[in-house]
């Protein structure tokens, strides 16, 4: 027995999940010792907690005085007992919530739902790695990252706890995707940038990298901040680009690879030299910016659309209000009584795409898994024609005199 122990006895008990929460907090510290008793209602939590995280521990619980009889005994040590058993079955819970996957042309299966993780700014790393774990705890398994975000790390770090913790069994059941940035879209940088990011993320692999714009920038501009004019590089190299991401699929750095923004008359050249098809092209697709030419086009070639702010980023410095405060939207919501934001992943979702979500909060992450076991109306769908068009990223600072494109236009393949 250890020879400290964990005491679970409150006056005012929280609620059952946060109460669990803080017992897998407890087991992360290095707590394996929980005591509790039948009087304190926190027998069920503390088997909310095992099951989250790892069955190593020691329990100790005791008989009320009401059952302090030598005929009671045993019924309450079962009913006890049971309370247990009935929440600490995590691999039967999981298989009821798996998120659908979708099967890529690469062969490999990707979750259809995942968690985004740009973030400005970030949260501190260890910070990250907890919320990430929260994420693993409630369903994720698909998570987007990309060199550019700094956010690498900690999400390696969230895998490792996770697997240590058994929230998942093994690395096959995370599906990870990174990005390329542009200072490195270059045919001799792209190798030594997977690599980089696999050593951050502390993986022998991606499951698919992505070409993050069609666009090549200085090696100096490296974040988000650096998106001018005046770092773009005039030319910019897709099919050199393109053949080094292949090399890394031969390699098995990347299990599948794709791009990023880019639309049909970029995919139609890249498509003319490639050996192995993009598997996905990820970008802006929202009920306010819904995509149809493209994803008609990707859907014809065998490339899967996946969406990044399916909501519009709503409330960030570059987002949009016009998903989440969409009268259409609330009507639909309301009738329904679902959360705006279930209505549109929902949309996206029954569109054939996948959706790249960015929720910190523990809660909005569960809800915004909660989308299969219902359907949307043919009536409510076609409201959804009727919600205004724009896009939200306009992609004006990659729209220079000395770089590849000269206009929005050109950038976007006429679909400014």
């Amino acid at each position: 027995m250890p020879v400290i122990g964990k005491g679970t006895s409150v006056e005012n008990v929280p609620s059952n999940e946060a109460l669990a929460s803080i017992f897998v907090d407890a087991i992360e510290v290095g707590y394996r010792h929980f005591d509790t008793a039948s009087v304190y209602g926190t027998e069920e939590t503390i088997g909310v907690a095992i099951a989250k995280a790892i069955d190593e521990v020691f329990i100790t619980s005791k008989p009320w005085n009401t059952d302090a009889h030598c005929d009671l005994i045993v019924p309450a040590l079962k009913t006890t007992l049971k309370t247990f058993q009935n929440t600490s079955k995590p691999a039967e819970n999981m298989e009821e919530k798996r998120i659908p996957e979708v099967i890529l042309n690469s062969g490999k299966k990707m979750p259809l739902i995942g968690l985004g993780t740009a973030s400005i700014p970030l949260p501190p790393h260890e910070t990250f790695t907890s919320i990430l774990i929260d994420a693993f705890e409630v369903g994720y398994r698909h998570f987007d990252t990309a060199s550019m975000y700094g956010s690498e790390e900690p999400l390696g770090k969230a895998v490792e706890k996770a697997l240590e913790l058994g929230i998942v069994k093994s690395r096959d059941e995370v599906f990870i995707t990174s990005k390329l940035w542009p200072s490195d879209a270059h045919p001799d940088l792209v190798l030594p940038a997977l690599k980089t990011s696999l050593q951050k993320l502390g993986l022998e692999y991606v499951d698919l990298y992505l070409i993050h714009f069609p666009v090549r920038m200085k090696p100096e501009a490296k974040g988000p901040y650096d998106i001018l004019k005046e770092n773009v590089i005039p030319s910019f190299d897709m099919k050199g680009v393109w053949e080094a991401m292949e090399e890394c699929c031969r390699l098995g750095l990347a299990k599948s690879i794709g791009v990023s923004n880019f639309g049909i008359k970029k995919l139609n050249q890249l498509l003319e030299n490639a050996t192995i098809p993009p598997a996905v092209n990820q970008v802006e697709m929202n009920l306010s910016w819904q995509q149809a030419k493209l994803r008609e086009f990707c859907k014809q070639k065998g490339i899967h659309v996946s969406a990044w702010s399916p909501l519009g980023a709503y409330k960030s410095d570059y987002g949009t209000n016009a998903v989440m405060e969409s009268p259409i939207l609330k009507e639909i919501a309301c009738a329904r009584q679902k959360t705006i934001a279930q209505i549109a992943l929902r949309w996206i979702y029954e569109e054939g795409a996948s959706a790249i979500v960015r929720s910190f909060n523990k809660e909005r992450m569960k809800e915004n898994l909660e989308l299969f076991d219902w359907e949307l109306s043919e009536e409510e769908s076609q409201k959804f024609r009727h919600i205004p068009q724009l896009r939200m990223f306009s992609g004006i600072n990659f729209v220079s005199e000395n770089g590849p494109y000269k206009s929005l236009e050109e950038f976007w393949d006429g679909d400014p």
